[in-house]
């Protein structure tokens, strides 16, 4: 839901801007495609238990949140952000190939905790580029945008179909081949020259506007972020949760899908929902379905009724980031718009990094009836969300009337 705009000068685009860049999007995501999913499944391998699970995949989003911005600010600075993308997928694949060479829980936690910061750049400044096009050449983000997830989905059939042929020993070379492809992908990100507004992730380098420090703004960052944290445990220890209980790798590939696909599908339509339905009823039907989906998911569903459950997700995170996203538009000055986004992206990392490594005990503690412990999180953040529409200057002003509902 991000807007094109016609630009104010006649700058010509790179040729096959908008190719290149749906490329670019691609190549991480397949990544993310056979990691996300997988890369428990690799790690229950080497014998680990799932409270160090937890940690190795907590402490990276750690690393992220600090990395990140560092390197938005070098992209930033050097004046052509293209050329951190090639440094971040050749030390990804330096990492990558150095996860071969021990498996040992400290070599993998501090190897797979630099993949994690130097990975972390690059579908920031992909996105960056991307919306440089949007703003200066009118290009639409979406058409973009949507072959990233076209590609997930793609990679984590495959990966699913190569678990059942092969066990969890194929995610390495699978990320490895991913990494290889970003750094082929590199040489035709477009060159857009030095960006004339900060990225993202930069404005993390700084302290935030007054307008972000308002208490009904930061409550409603904080319910949100919470709600997305709260997908923590899934992203962890689905899989294998779902490996122990007999499903084959095809029928993990197909579930993870699902909730892209319905995901993709939300965004598609998001415009239309916009119309109809208040922003506020957008992202408390996300809150809400989020405490009803980790209450749900301990039952014995089985394949279909897991299925289900999967398409949530087009509520539990895209139509309440859809509506988070259009709320920080009405609420922030538009000079502003990079520093909300970098403190939406700080909170989530940090709550996620937190829920993730909190997982890993509750996994090993308490098996699958460690998702009742995502829905406190997700009450949580429901609470957050509320307070936040109670206390928004609009509704104080209007007596109880939002600007969204109006």
């Amino acid at each position: 839901m991000i807007p094109s705009s016609q630009p104010p000068h006649h700058e010509d685009a790179p040729a096959y801007f908008v190719p290149r860049i749906a490329l670019l999007f691609c190549a991480p995501l397949v990544v993310n495609g056979f990691a996300m999913p997988y890369f428990p499944v690799w790690l229950s391998t080497l014998s680990l238990s799932d409270f160090e699970i937890g940690i190795i995949l907590a402490v990276p989003m750690f690393v992220r949140v600090i990395t990140a911005p560092l390197a938005g600010l070098l992209a930033d600075r050097i004046g052509e952000r293209a050329e951190v993308l090639i440094w971040s997928a050749v030390l990804s694949l330096l990492t990558g190939l150095a996860l071969f060479v021990s498996h040992s829980f400290w070599f993998v936690l501090v190897v797979y905790a630099l993949q994690g910061g130097v990975y972390s750049p690059y579908v920031p400044i992909v996105e960056a580029i991307a919306l440089t096009g949007v703003r200066r050449w009118g290009f639409d983000y979406a058409r973009m945008r949507v072959w990233g997830s076209v590609a997930f989905i793609v990679a984590t059939m495959f990966g699913g179909a190569m678990i059942g042929l092969y066990g969890g020993g194929m995610v390495l070379p699978a990320m490895v081949g991913g990494f290889t492809l970003m750094i082929l992908l590199t040489f035709i990100a477009p060159r857009v020259g030095r960006p004339r507004r900060p990225s993202t992730l930069t404005t993390l380098t700084e302290p935030p506007p007054k307008a972000l420090r308002k208490l009904d703004l930061q409550l409603l960052l904080i319910g949100v972020t919470l709600i997305n944290a709260s997908h923590a445990m899934l992203f962890a220890f689905s899989a294998i949760y779902w490996q122990q209980i007999g499903f084959s790798g095809t029928q993990i590939g197909l579930l993870w899908s699902a909730g892209v696909a319905a995901e993709v599908l939300m965004f598609t339509c998001a415009k239309m929902i916009i119309r109809r339905f208040s922003l506020w009823t957008m992202i408390f039907s996300g809150c809400i379905l989020a405490v009803f989906r980790w209450i749900i998911f301990p039952m014995d569903l089985g394949f279909w009724g897991y299925f289900v459950l999967q398409c949530f997700h087009a509520f539990t995170y895209a139509i309440m980031h859809t509506g988070m996203q259009n709320s920080l538009v009405r609420r922030v000055p538009e000079e502003q718009e990079a520093s909300a986004q970098g403190l939406y992206f700080f909170y989530t990392g940090v709550f996620s990094a937190i829920f993730t490594f909190a997982s890993g005990y509750f996994f090993t503690w308490f098996g699958v009836d460690g998702f009742y412990a995502m829905s406190v999180v997700a009450l949580i953040g429901c609470l957050s969300t509320f307070a936040a529409w109670y206390l928004q200057p609009q509704r104080a002003a209007d007596g109880g009337k939002t600007s969204e509902a109006s």
